[in-house]
């Protein structure tokens, strides 16, 4: 079961690499090892994993020698015989997910944002026949008939299952993993390193991300929690402990540059204690009472297969028959005319500095030509919001016309993404970005200052649990 598990995983990382290649990316992983023995422990794993991986490898595992690995991680510390190093691929998984909505909704689906589902209605069978949301920005009403309901919202599954049926025991407990953002200097490298194994068995990765050094993960049992967190500074702590073993310079919280945490859904199989030990891989439950259909637990890589086979499962529940899914053909939006002519393309409309428009292709892949026009029509468009960072008043502009974003937080962190990797650019960008939204939204004084201040004590907690001064 577990291989087919890996066969099935290594098929779709390549289909995830294909389907938005300005999004994703193969990249090297290095595990320095204590001795040689257990090099050859590790390197014989890694030449069946090469095996089971068919044609769909990223490239070929090797067993290194402490030279070329010194070679290609200078900042590791040399208490190691060797390393081993694979491969594995790498996405952009913020903003996949704004490609996956977009390319949905231009082949006809409706997506809404800042919506919360409320109350479902049934007919006398018990059925679900229609639901009723809230518009949390405005606090709208809103009214939606269906013939069938899916509920995708991973760490609250349970919540929308027993919302449809209160007779249903949860099946989804909740992992909480935690990330911080470090300079990328500390380890200057365009290969990520792997710490096979801490104390309680877990593994931490240092990986180049966006011009910085992505380090993590933690993994705890937790309460769902419907508001963002980051993480505390005994879980920095935790996390600098085990890359201090690793990497030269004595690094210390003050170096932190952001951090953020995420819910892992767990599927529950049985009863045991051990979160790490429950299956990330994902079931379809249909409710025989209400027919609400629930896909559970899962992981990114195999996102596409969690949809094919719910869909499956909601077109036989509708009709009795299923079609033939196509998803893995289906090039996402910025991915369709990905090529490398795009930067030429871009500086033959305007001659923006090369980080922004490394910045601007990494992001939005072909649809950054499309910003490049709008910073020809002002002087201010082309210029950037903060010094020190790529970020454009005319990028600004283009995710509130085209991306739905709504909230200064849409705008920083859920499109940009700055407040995954630098909170102190983070407060800085949340006035300046809160004032053109204001202008562009027609906010009042009231209104701009209210979502400003919101936006700064939220990001200021943050840092306050976290132990850190920005």
């Amino acid at each position: 079961e577990q291989f087919k598990m890996v066969k099935k995983g290594l098929k779709e990382r390549k289909t995830l690499l294909q389907l938005a290649p300005h999004l994703t990316r193969p990249i090297s992983l290095i595990t320095p090892v204590k001795n040689n023995f257990a090099g050859l422990y590790y390197f014989i794993g890694l030449k069946v994993y090469d095996m089971l991986s068919g044609n769909q490898t990223l490239g070929p595992s090797k067993w290194l020698n402490k030279t070329n690995t010194l070679h290609k991680i200078p900042t590791l510390k040399s208490n190691f015989a060797s390393a081993i190093m694979y491969y594995d691929g790498q996405i952009d998984d913020q903003r996949y997910g704004m490609a996956l909505i977009q390319t949905a909704c231009k082949l006809g689906t409706i997506a809404l944002n800042h919506t919360r589902v409320e109350a479902f209605e049934k007919n006398k069978a018990g059925d679900l026949i229609a639901l009723n949301a809230r518009n949390m920005l405005n606090g709208e009403n809103i009214h939606i008939k269906a013939k069938s309901f899916i509920n995708a919202t991973g760490p609250f599954s349970d919540h929308i299952r027993l919302m449809a049926n209160n007779n249903l025991k949860p099946r989804v407990r909740v992992s909480k993993g935690v990330h911080i953002i470090l300079p990328k200097e500390i380890m200057p490298s365009k290969d990520a390193l792997l710490i096979p194994e801490t104390a309680d068995g877990r593994l931490v990765f240092a990986i180049p991300y966006q011009n910085y050094l992505l380090v993590g993960t933690t993994e705890d049992e937790t309460a769902l929690k419907e508001e963002e967190f980051g993480p505390t500074q005994k879980e920095i702590e935790y996390i600098l402990k085990y890359v201090n073993q690793y990497l030269e310079g004595n690094i210390t919280a003050t170096q932190v540059k952001a951090g953020f945490g995420g819910l892992r859904p767990l599927v529950q199989a049985n009863n045991t204690t051990n979160t790490k030990e429950l299956v990330r891989d994902h079931i379809i439950e249909t409710d025989n009472s209400s027919k609400l259909i629930s896909i559970l637990g899962g992981k990114w890589t195999t996102y596409r297969l969690m949809a094919k086979d719910t869909v499956d499962v909601c077109e036989m529940q509708l009709k009795g028959t299923t079609t033939a899914c196509t998803t893995h053909l289906k090039i996402l939006e910025g991915g369709q005319n990905f090529s490398t002519k795009l930067k030429n393309e871009i500086l033959a409309i305007i001659n923006l500095p090369i980080d922004v428009v490394d910045h601007l292709i990494s992001k939005y892949g072909d649809k950054a030509p499309l910003i490049a026009l709008i910073a020809t029509k002002t002087e201010k468009l082309s210029q950037r919001i903060i010094t020190g960072a790529a970020y454009t008043y005319a990028e600004l502009l283009y995710v509130m016309e085209n991306e739905m974003a709504c909230t200064i937080k849409d705008v920083v962190a859920r499109r940009f993404g700055a407040q995954l990797l630098n909170w102190q650019q983070t407060l800085e960008l949340i006035p300046l970005v809160g004032n053109e939204m204001a202008v562009y939204f027609s906010w009042t004084e009231k209104e701009k200052q209210g979502n400003i201040n919101l936006y700064l004590l939220e990001m200021q907690a943050m840092i306050k649990n976290a132990s850190l001064t920005i």
